[in-house]
Protein backbone atom coordinates (compact mmCIF):
# COMPACT_ATOMS: atom_id res chain seq x y z
CA UNK A 1 0.00 0.00 0.00
CA UNK A 2 0.46 3.34 0.09
CA UNK A 3 1.02 5.84 3.08
CA UNK A 4 1.81 9.77 3.28
CA UNK A 5 2.79 10.89 5.89
CA UNK A 6 2.95 14.87 6.65
CA UNK A 7 4.66 14.72 2.77
CA UNK A 8 6.13 18.07 2.08
CA UNK A 9 8.08 19.67 -0.77
CA UNK A 10 9.27 23.33 -1.16
CA UNK A 11 11.19 24.91 -4.24
CA UNK A 12 12.96 28.22 -4.25
CA UNK A 13 12.36 30.63 -6.47
CA UNK A 14 14.60 34.06 -6.60
CA UNK A 15 11.45 36.17 -7.29
CA UNK A 16 8.94 34.54 -5.34
CA UNK A 17 10.58 32.80 -2.73
CA UNK A 18 9.88 29.41 -1.11
CA UNK A 19 6.84 27.80 -3.05
CA UNK A 20 5.27 24.90 -0.91
CA UNK A 21 3.99 22.92 -3.86
CA UNK A 22 2.99 20.17 -1.56
CA UNK A 23 2.15 20.79 2.20
CA UNK A 24 1.88 18.53 4.63
CA UNK A 25 -0.01 15.51 2.82
CA UNK A 26 -1.32 12.63 4.45
CA UNK A 27 -3.29 9.93 3.02
CA UNK A 28 -3.04 5.77 2.47
CA UNK A 29 -4.43 3.64 -0.76
CA UNK A 30 -4.93 -0.03 0.12
CA UNK A 31 -4.47 -2.56 -2.36
CA UNK A 32 -6.81 -3.38 -4.45
CA UNK A 33 -8.27 0.12 -4.17
CA UNK A 34 -7.87 3.27 -6.41
CA UNK A 35 -7.05 7.10 -4.68
CA UNK A 36 -7.60 9.82 -6.89
CA UNK A 37 -6.05 13.28 -6.51
CA UNK A 38 -8.25 15.32 -7.84
CA UNK A 39 -7.09 18.86 -8.50
CA UNK A 40 -6.69 21.59 -10.95
CA UNK A 41 -3.14 22.79 -13.11
CA UNK A 42 -0.79 23.47 -10.42
CA UNK A 43 -2.22 22.05 -7.62
CA UNK A 44 0.43 19.88 -6.40
CA UNK A 45 -0.67 16.59 -8.04
CA UNK A 46 2.37 15.77 -9.94
CA UNK A 47 4.60 16.88 -7.41
CA UNK A 48 2.98 14.30 -5.04
CA UNK A 49 3.20 11.43 -7.33
CA UNK A 50 6.75 12.22 -8.17
CA UNK A 51 7.80 12.17 -4.85
CA UNK A 52 6.05 8.67 -4.24
CA UNK A 53 7.78 7.18 -7.39
CA UNK A 54 11.39 8.97 -5.53
CA UNK A 55 11.85 11.26 -8.53
CA UNK A 56 12.21 14.26 -6.12
CA UNK A 57 12.93 13.94 -2.81
CA UNK A 58 10.49 15.59 -0.18
CA UNK A 59 11.74 18.80 1.71
CA UNK A 60 9.72 16.71 5.32
CA UNK A 61 7.63 14.42 6.04
CA UNK A 62 7.71 10.64 4.22
CA UNK A 63 5.85 8.30 2.51
CA UNK A 64 5.85 4.27 2.58
CA UNK A 65 5.46 2.49 -0.78
CA UNK A 66 4.66 -1.50 0.03
CA UNK A 67 6.62 -0.85 3.33
CA UNK A 68 9.48 0.98 1.78
CA UNK A 69 10.52 4.31 3.19
CA UNK A 70 10.86 6.94 -0.12
CA UNK A 71 14.07 8.49 1.77
CA UNK A 72 15.58 5.71 3.46
CA UNK A 73 15.14 2.84 0.66
CA UNK A 74 14.09 4.58 -2.96
CA UNK A 75 15.72 1.73 -5.13
CA UNK A 76 13.88 -0.99 -3.32
CA UNK A 77 10.43 1.83 -3.68
CA UNK A 78 11.43 2.04 -7.27
CA UNK A 79 11.18 -1.91 -7.96
CA UNK A 80 7.79 -1.96 -6.22
CA UNK A 81 6.43 0.96 -8.22
CA UNK A 82 5.07 1.50 -12.04
CA UNK A 83 5.05 5.30 -13.37
CA UNK A 84 2.53 6.57 -16.21
CA UNK A 85 2.70 9.99 -17.55
CA UNK A 86 1.45 11.93 -20.15
CA UNK A 87 4.89 12.33 -21.40
CA UNK A 88 5.79 8.99 -23.37
CA UNK A 89 9.32 9.91 -23.90
CA UNK A 90 9.62 6.69 -26.23
CA UNK A 91 13.19 6.72 -28.00
CA UNK A 92 11.81 7.28 -31.83
CA UNK A 93 14.01 4.80 -33.26
CA UNK A 94 13.45 1.60 -31.09
CA UNK A 95 10.57 -0.83 -31.99
CA UNK A 96 7.85 -1.36 -29.58
CA UNK A 97 9.39 -4.29 -28.96
CA UNK A 98 13.02 -3.00 -28.41
CA UNK A 99 11.51 -0.40 -26.03
CA UNK A 100 9.61 -3.15 -23.74
CA UNK A 101 12.51 -5.64 -23.94
CA UNK A 102 14.96 -3.09 -22.61
CA UNK A 103 13.03 -1.69 -19.71
CA UNK A 104 12.67 -5.12 -19.09
CA UNK A 105 16.39 -5.92 -18.52
CA UNK A 106 16.72 -2.80 -16.69
CA UNK A 107 14.12 -4.25 -14.03
CA UNK A 108 15.91 -8.04 -14.20
CA UNK A 109 14.06 -10.08 -16.72
CA UNK A 110 15.79 -12.27 -19.24
CA UNK A 111 14.96 -14.69 -21.80
CA UNK A 112 12.06 -16.89 -21.96
CA UNK A 113 10.30 -15.27 -19.02
CA UNK A 114 11.44 -11.80 -20.98
CA UNK A 115 9.59 -12.89 -24.22
CA UNK A 116 6.66 -14.06 -22.38
CA UNK A 117 5.99 -11.20 -20.08
CA UNK A 118 6.13 -8.93 -23.84
CA UNK A 119 3.78 -11.35 -25.51
CA UNK A 120 1.62 -11.14 -22.25
CA UNK A 121 1.80 -7.00 -22.13
CA UNK A 122 1.01 -6.99 -26.09
CA UNK A 123 -1.84 -8.98 -25.97
CA UNK A 124 -3.57 -7.54 -22.96
CA UNK A 125 -3.06 -4.15 -24.55
CA UNK A 126 -3.41 -4.96 -28.34
CA UNK A 127 0.33 -4.11 -29.45
CA UNK A 128 0.80 -7.20 -31.64
CA UNK A 129 0.16 -5.06 -34.95
CA UNK A 130 2.23 -2.05 -34.02
CA UNK A 131 4.86 -4.08 -32.09
CA UNK A 132 7.54 -4.14 -34.70
CA UNK A 133 7.23 -0.24 -35.68
CA UNK A 134 9.69 2.52 -34.56
CA UNK A 135 7.66 4.68 -31.58
CA UNK A 136 8.52 7.35 -33.72
CA UNK A 137 5.86 6.20 -36.37
CA UNK A 138 2.98 5.56 -34.15
CA UNK A 139 -0.11 7.62 -32.93
CA UNK A 140 -0.34 9.27 -29.42
CA UNK A 141 -2.59 6.50 -28.29
CA UNK A 142 -0.19 3.64 -29.78
CA UNK A 143 2.56 5.48 -27.74
CA UNK A 144 0.55 5.46 -24.69
CA UNK A 145 -0.05 1.85 -24.99
CA UNK A 146 3.59 1.06 -25.52
CA UNK A 147 3.89 3.72 -22.46
CA UNK A 148 2.13 1.48 -20.37
CA UNK A 149 3.78 -2.34 -21.37
CA UNK A 150 7.37 -1.18 -20.29
CA UNK A 151 5.86 0.47 -16.91
CA UNK A 152 4.27 -3.01 -16.02
CA UNK A 153 6.96 -5.21 -17.54
CA UNK A 154 8.45 -6.11 -13.98
CA UNK A 155 4.73 -6.50 -12.89
CA UNK A 156 4.53 -3.76 -10.24
CA UNK A 157 1.89 -3.82 -7.22
CA UNK A 158 1.69 -0.63 -7.05
CA UNK A 159 0.57 1.57 -10.07
CA UNK A 160 1.00 5.38 -10.25
CA UNK A 161 -1.19 7.33 -12.98
CA UNK A 162 -0.50 10.97 -13.95
CA UNK A 163 -2.99 12.49 -15.92
CA UNK A 164 -2.05 9.37 -18.12
CA UNK A 165 -5.25 10.22 -20.57
CA UNK A 166 -4.31 13.91 -21.19
CA UNK A 167 -4.31 14.35 -25.07
CA UNK A 168 -5.91 11.41 -25.88
CA UNK A 169 -9.03 10.92 -28.24
CA UNK A 170 -12.12 8.87 -26.67
CA UNK A 171 -11.07 5.61 -28.00
CA UNK A 172 -7.24 5.32 -26.26
CA UNK A 173 -8.42 7.26 -23.10
CA UNK A 174 -11.25 4.53 -23.08
CA UNK A 175 -8.33 1.96 -22.92
CA UNK A 176 -6.23 3.48 -20.45
CA UNK A 177 -9.48 3.53 -18.40
CA UNK A 178 -10.01 0.17 -18.78
CA UNK A 179 -6.42 -0.75 -17.96
CA UNK A 180 -7.01 1.22 -14.61
CA UNK A 181 -9.96 -0.74 -13.71
CA UNK A 182 -8.03 -4.14 -14.39
CA UNK A 183 -5.53 -2.97 -12.18
CA UNK A 184 -7.69 -2.74 -9.21
CA UNK A 185 -9.05 -6.04 -9.87
CA UNK A 186 -5.80 -7.74 -10.05
CA UNK A 187 -5.04 -6.35 -6.60
CA UNK A 188 -2.85 -3.81 -7.37
CA UNK A 189 -2.39 -0.43 -5.29
CA UNK A 190 -3.33 2.42 -7.46
CA UNK A 191 -3.01 6.37 -7.30
CA UNK A 192 -4.44 8.37 -10.47
CA UNK A 193 -4.31 12.08 -10.52
CA UNK A 194 -6.93 14.07 -13.15
CA UNK A 195 -8.65 17.41 -12.92
CA UNK A 196 -11.49 15.24 -15.40
CA UNK A 197 -14.19 14.48 -13.54
CA UNK A 198 -15.70 12.17 -14.92
CA UNK A 199 -12.64 9.90 -14.77
CA UNK A 200 -12.66 9.93 -10.92
CA UNK A 201 -15.86 9.62 -10.23
CA UNK A 202 -16.14 6.22 -12.66
CA UNK A 203 -12.86 5.30 -11.11
CA UNK A 204 -11.73 6.18 -7.70
CA UNK A 205 -12.89 4.45 -4.56
CA UNK A 206 -11.67 7.27 -2.26
CA UNK A 207 -10.73 10.92 -3.62
CA UNK A 208 -8.43 13.59 -2.27
CA UNK A 209 -9.16 17.23 -3.46
CA UNK A 210 -5.65 18.87 -3.37
CA UNK A 211 -5.76 22.82 -3.83
CA UNK A 212 -1.86 24.86 -3.73
CA UNK A 213 -0.02 21.85 -2.43
CA UNK A 214 -2.27 20.97 0.30
CA UNK A 215 -5.20 18.49 0.75
CA UNK A 216 -8.20 19.60 1.32
CA UNK A 217 -10.30 17.17 1.67
CA UNK A 218 -10.48 13.19 1.15
CA UNK A 219 -13.05 10.34 1.62
CA UNK A 220 -15.30 8.32 -0.73
CA UNK A 221 -17.69 10.21 -3.28
CA UNK A 222 -20.17 9.20 -0.70
CA UNK A 223 -18.48 10.76 2.36
CA UNK A 224 -17.69 13.92 0.40
CA UNK A 225 -21.42 14.17 -0.57
CA UNK A 226 -22.78 13.87 2.57
CA UNK A 227 -19.87 16.45 4.28
CA UNK A 228 -20.84 19.22 1.65
CA UNK A 229 -24.34 18.23 0.52
CA UNK A 230 -23.15 18.32 -3.16
CA UNK A 231 -24.01 15.64 -5.59
CA UNK A 232 -22.08 16.26 -8.46
CA UNK A 233 -18.39 16.24 -8.02
CA UNK A 234 -17.62 19.18 -9.95
CA UNK A 235 -19.33 21.23 -7.54
CA UNK A 236 -17.84 19.03 -4.33
CA UNK A 237 -14.51 20.03 -5.56
CA UNK A 238 -15.82 23.92 -6.39
CA UNK A 239 -17.04 24.60 -3.10
CA UNK A 240 -14.19 22.53 -1.30
CA UNK A 241 -11.42 25.43 -2.69
CA UNK A 242 -13.74 27.88 -2.64
CA UNK A 243 -14.29 27.24 1.63
CA UNK A 244 -10.36 27.06 1.76
CA UNK A 245 -9.53 30.19 -1.03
Amino acid sequence: MIEATHLTKVFSDRKRGDIRAVDGVDFRCQPGGIYGLLGANGAGKTTTLRLLATILQPTSGTARVCGFDIREQPEIVRAHVGFLSTATALYGRLTARETVEYFGRLNGLTGDKLRRRVEELFALLEIGAFADRRCDKLSTGMKQRVSIARTLVHDPPVMIFDEPTLGLDVMAARTIVGFIRDCRSHGKTVIFSSHVMSEVQKLCDHVGIIHQGKLLAQGTLAELRQRTGQADLEEIFVQTVEVAS
